[in-house]
């Protein structure tokens, strides 16, 4: 083997010659940074013509390894060798390094090399930019060292991550098509418990989201039994408003917190307001146990119990519960309903809003006592422990899977072990 800098055998963003001989009307692959997954897989089928990618995009072609230069996809291991491209020549996101092999070099060992332990953890100690938009710099790239050995033992270990990877990765395939089963189990599970469950005696139900409900219970507007309110924003031009904030304050980066339904209430807040900030604006304490949902942008839909007294922005709806509706029976029929009322209300071809109006005719079904709300709300949560179990068991073999593909990659490039004498699979077992 030879120590080499990455440089000396691929050319780093090199230009793309066969995208320049190309008339303005020829299609090629376009490669959106969304089609770059993880384990080298790839979605090549999107195009565009040349005319629409010739300024803004990276160009690249048949044989080169694509590396995401932004965090968090450049951790993930996420580089992939790209061939078949449409015309042998494709252009996508600027959040790409192109490495083009050169000399003795194999293309599938060179993407090894940039899934290595070494090449990733290196290369996020070398990351610059702001908190969520690291990236990358194209000097770590060129000046990365390779031990390099022969282009025929390149080719042998190649051959050998190929089966070995591909082993793994089927594992982690079946373990991800688990766990897509397992949430929607979950899901099924809260419509199962708020539409009535085992009930005998049913009716068809009025709500769209719904089949059925129990003959005994009502589909109740929920302005009926909570009462609405939503929050704002005190104008961060005067500056006397936001001193001394001791009052918690739900903005839309609380939602990280509920996103996995898995927490019911939020107590903690990124930001808070002060007393004179509330009492100059439009915005409101409310108390303990009012049910939120986010309806503006990525986070619309998602809701959630205020664990203490708390305000909110203007891109919250509230409902503090009246004495006939238990709060977090409200909250896991609104998370229920998330996908039906996303797709029925959330207006808007940039920023999705779920409008005040179309919230106000909400309804839901209703059980006739709130002890019987909240014995749905213990099954609920009950079903919920033990599937998260279940959840957080496969995740951690999904883990142990993509760590053990890691430290194969890494030994065999890095020739900790002769793969000529590995003895197949049972290196991954």
């Amino acid at each position: 083997m030879i120590s080499v800098r990455l440089r000396r055998i691929a050319q780093i963003n090199p230009q793309t010659s066969a995208f320049d001989r190309l008339g303005d009307d020829a299609e090629l692959t376009f490669l959106p940074m969304e089609a770059v997954w993880p384990g080298g897989r790839i979605d090549i089928s999107q195009r565009r013509t040349k005319a629409a990618v010739s300024t803004g995009y990276t160009r690249f072609q048949n044989g080169d390894v694509l590396v995401p230069k932004i965090t968090p996809t450049f951790e993930a291991a996420r580089s992939v060798l790209v061939n078949d491209l449409h015309g042998g020549v494709g252009a996508g996101t600027t959040e790409l390094h192109i490495l083009r092999p050169e000399g003795d070099v194999d293309g599938r060992f060179l993407l090894y090399v940039t899934n290595t332990h070494e090449f990733l953890k290196l290369g996020e100690a070398e990351m610059y930019g702001v908190a969520g938009q690291k990236r990358v710099p194209d000097a770590f790239i060129r000046d990365f060292c390779v031990e390099l050995p022969d282009l025929e033992s390149q080719r042998r270990i190649a051959d050998f991550l190929d089966a070995e990877t591909a082993h793994i990765d089927h594992f982690a395939q079946a373990n991800n098509r688990l766990l897509d089963r397992l949430a929607e189990r979950r899901v099924a599970a809260v419509i199962n418990e708020v539409s009535g469950g085992e009930y005998s005696r049913k009716r068809e139900s009025t709500l769209a989201w719904l089949n059925s409900v129990p003959d005994s219970w009502g589909e109740v507007r929920v302005g009926l039994l909570a009462r609405m309110g939503s929050g704002h924003t005190p104008s961060r031009s005067r500056p006397e408003w936001w001193k001394e904030c001791t009052i918690p304050w739900i903005t839309t980066g609380e939602v990280q917190q509920v996103r996995n339904d898995r927490a019911e209430e939020i107590f903690q807040t990124r930001e808070k307001i002060s007393e004179v900030g509330l009492r100059n604006s439009a915005a409101e304490l409310h108390p303990k146990g009012t049910v939120v949902l986010c309806r503006t942008a990525a986070s619309a839909g998602y809701s959630a119990v205020m664990g203490t007294d708390m305000a909110t922005s203007q891109d919250f709806v509230t409902w503090t519960c009246g004495a006939r509706l238990e709060p977090f029976y409200l909250l896991w029929c609104l998370r229920a309903m998330r996908q039906d009322l996303l797709g029925r209300l959330a207006m808007g071809s940039t920023h999705k809003t779920i409008y005040v109006p179309d919230l106000q005719a909400l309804r839901i079904p209703l059980p006739p006592t709130r002890e019987e709300q909240a014995e749905i709300v213990r099954r609920i949560r009950s079903n919920n422990e033990r599937v998260d179990r279940l959840m957080d068991k496969v995740k951690q073999q999904v883990a142990l899977l993509a760590e053990r593909r890691q430290a194969l990659i890494t030994a065999a490039v890095t020739g900790q072990f002769d793969v000529s004498t590995a003895s197949g699979r049972g290196v991954t077992e």
